[in-house]
Order: C-alpha cells, then structure tokens, then sequence
C-alpha cells in the first residue's frame, strides 16, 4: 500500500466521534433478524449521503451500496446486522431495554449481544473513508449489509432475491467479527477458520405403557438415553485425533409423567466440524447410530432427523487472506496475528460462493485490554472475559471501532489502492 493509500485509514479521525455515536445508537436500538428495517434505514442513508448507489430491502432488509470509481477491482465488503434474543445486562448507559413479540404472543427481549453494531458502524465508517479518499484508489467498492446471520437463513434470502444481479461481480469478499480478545487486536488465518453447525432434532418413536407394565412398551426415554451415550464415542472413535469436531446434545424430552412411558422422545443436537469430509462423517454417523439403536430396540416406527439450523464452515481462500495479512501486518505490526480455529459459525461464505468468487474473513478484538490482561495473568479468562452471546458482552469503543474500520479499509485497499 503507498502514501496516497494510506491516506485513506488516515482519514478516521474526522470520522471517529461520528462513528461512535453511531456504535451506541445501533447498540440501543437491536433489531432481530429479518426485522432489521431501522438500521437497514441507518445504513442506506449514510450510503446515500456519500454518494453511493444504493439498492434496499434485498431479501427483505438487505442493503447494497456501490461506489464506482473508474476501472479496476471489485471489492465486496460484508456485515451483519442482526441482534439477538437476549437481555442485556451489561449496565452500560446505551444499553439495550428493546422487547418484542416473537412466536406465539411472548415477549423477547433483544440485545446486540454478538458485536454485529460493531459490524455495521465499521463497515459505515469503511464506507465513508473510501468515499471521501477517491484519488487514493481505483475500481469498485461494494458496501453490503446482510439480515437474519444468527438464524443461518439472511445470506440465502438476499441471494434468493437476486442479490448476484443486482451487484457488481466482485473480486473478492472481504469480512470480520468482533471476538473476545484484546482491543486492538487483529487476527486472520488461511484455510479452516470458523467451523460448520449443524442443528439437527431427532424424534425417536416407542409404545407408551403403564410404568409398571414396561413389557408392554417399547420405551423411548432408554433408546434416547442409550442414543445419546453412542453420540458421545463419534468424536472420540470415528475421527482421527487431530481433526477437531463437537457433537453437543442440549435437549432431551419425553414424557409428562413418572409412571407412564411415553410413545416418543425427542433429542436436540448441534455438530460442529472444520471441513466438508470431516462434517460428512459426523451427520452420516448420527444417522447410522439413531438408526440402529431404534432397531435394536423394536421401535414401532422409524426415527424422525430433521436438520433445524445448518451453517457452512467458513475456510479462507489462501490468496486473497495472504494478501490481507500482508496489509495487515504493514498497517498494524504487532497487533496482527495469526488467528486460532474458532468454534462460531457464519453464513457469509455463502455469498462469494454464489458469485463464484474467493473471500477472506478475520477476527478482531473487543475486549478491555486491561481486563483481558488481568483475566490472563489470573488463570480466569474464560470466567472473566464475557463472550459473544453473553448478556454480558460488550466491546469497548475504542479501539474496537478504529481497529475494524482500519482493517476493512485496508484490506480493500490491498486491491484498490493506486500502485
């Protein structure tokens, strides 16, 4: 990157006080996804005001905003928008009191509990810097803000309404999130980074009986129990020992009563698993062990495996993130690192698979330093650094903001920038 690039991230401090603002206005006012219309709002007119063409409501709150700039590359950059159904107890003075009425009349209440307010402002602010520095770079910047990331479904629906007609091809995908390391941080890795996640619910069917009379049932609360103990050696006896995967049953149910069996019972899993063969071999073991325990026990009826939630696993182009890393590390130094595998999932990669194009996606720090320094010297990180999801988690400001705008600008810049 030369002098007239860096001009470009230079360009933040005018932006910075703007962009705060926007941080903890997007912080205490979450939306839930598909429901994102008020920052979906919130992104289109800040894309508008810098001179961008901007297409909304793509697969219902999608924004696409484009900014053209003479030939060259394209640069597609990402960010979620979406909240979550969590109560936020952070205690911070823009925390969120949001509910809402979700499925069946119950009130949700809705935090920015995963950093995507994060995700959002740095994308803005990435956006703002690229329009206001248009002689420091030459081609296409694409600015795209995705719905519905936590439910796995936003990516497909802004694909599914024509979202590769609708943008420019580009040549490659960039995207990050905010995770619970250092402010300041910055770290990428090529290859496997976030894992696939499969949700699956499983209904294994019996014949109720009296509790007293279990020779008249085919119990199914045993074949669940006995289901869940196989799951357990899949890990540990169908994978070799270097390859990571989790099989996590979070829920069992059957029955209402101590002495009645009941005719079913249901089991709730997830899978996560780092690479197409490896995620192959777990859901194909599920099914086999399900299978034949429901036959071992004479169940009347053949098991139910339905897949709830399903996301792909996020693996880095290793051009494109060699490139990235190489900006990074000119533009950070130190606080650039290489990024261990991570057990979250996305549905980003979904998009430059649609367009048949590369990506690369990295991870930044939103964690007081201070505090991550103390939890370390301690022993106690995973007990004292609130995680994503956590009604606890809440990236500090700053750095946080300066660091993901910095870093989606230049790795955009490591294509657009004049040479």
């Amino acid at each position: 990157m030369n002098d007239r690039a860096r001009t470009v991230p230079a360009g933040l401090d005018g932006a910075r006080s703007d962009l705060e603002n926007l941080y903890k206005d997007l912080h205490r006012h979450p939306e839930l996804g598909l429901r994102e219309h008020r920052t979906a709002r919130k992104a289109t007119d800040a894309l508008r005001d810098f001179g961008y063409e901007v297409t909304d409501g793509i697969g219902g709150t999608g924004v696409l905003g484009v900014l053209a700039n003479g030939e060259g590359p394209v640069v597609m950059a990402r960010a979620d928008m979406d909240a979550l159904p969590v109560r936020e107890q952070t205690g911070l003075p823009y925390a969120s009191a949001v509910t809402v009425t979700g499925d069946g009349g119950v009130e949700l209440p809705v935090m920015h509990a995963c950093g995507h307010d994060v995700h959002v402002t740095c994308l803005i602010g990435c956006a703002r810097l690229m329009a206001q520095a248009k002689g420091a770079w030459r081609g296409t910047f694409v600015a795209l803000f995705q719905p519905s990331e936590e439910n796995g479904d936003g990516a497909h629906a802004m694909i599914d309404d024509d979202l590769t007609s609708r943008s420019p091809r580009p040549d490659v995908v960039l995207a990050q999130h905010v995770l619970p390391c250092p402010a300041g941080y910055v770290g990428i890795r090529s290859g496997a980074f976030l894992s696939a996640a499969d949700s699956l619910r499983i209904t294994v069917h019996g014949r109720g009986a009296h509790g007293s009379m279990p020779q008249a049932a085919v119990d199914p609360v045993v074949m669940a129990a006995m289901i869940v103990v196989r799951l357990q050696t899949i890990v540990s006896r169908e994978l070799a020992a270097n390859t990571p995967a989790v099989v996590t049953v979070g829920s069992i149910h059957a029955g209402t009563d101590p002495n009645i069996i009941p005719d079913s019972a249901v089991i709730q899993l997830n899978v996560r698993t780092y690479d197409h063969a490896s995620r192959t071999t777990v859901l194909q073991a599920v099914e086999r062990i399900v299978k034949a325990e429901c036959e071992a026990s004479r169940s009347p009826k053949a098991p139910e495996i339905e897949k709830i939630v399903t996301f792909p696993p996020t693996i880095n182009d290793e051009a494109p993130t060699r490139r990235v890393a190489e900006a990074f590390a000119a533009h950070f130094g130190d606080d650039m690192h290489t990024i261990d595998l991570q057990t979250a999932s996305e549905d980003m990669s979904e998009i430059p698979k649609a367009f048949g194009v590369p990506f690369t996606y990295w991870g930044i720090g939103g964690t007081d330093p201070t505090l991550y320094a103390q939890a370390a010297r301690n022993g106690t990180i995973a007990q004292d650094v609130p995680v994503n999801h956590s009604p606890h988690f809440a990236p500090v400001v700053q750095p946080t903001l300066d660091t993901g705008v910095s870093a989606l600008t230049v790795a955009a810049l490591a294509w657009l920038g004049v040479h």
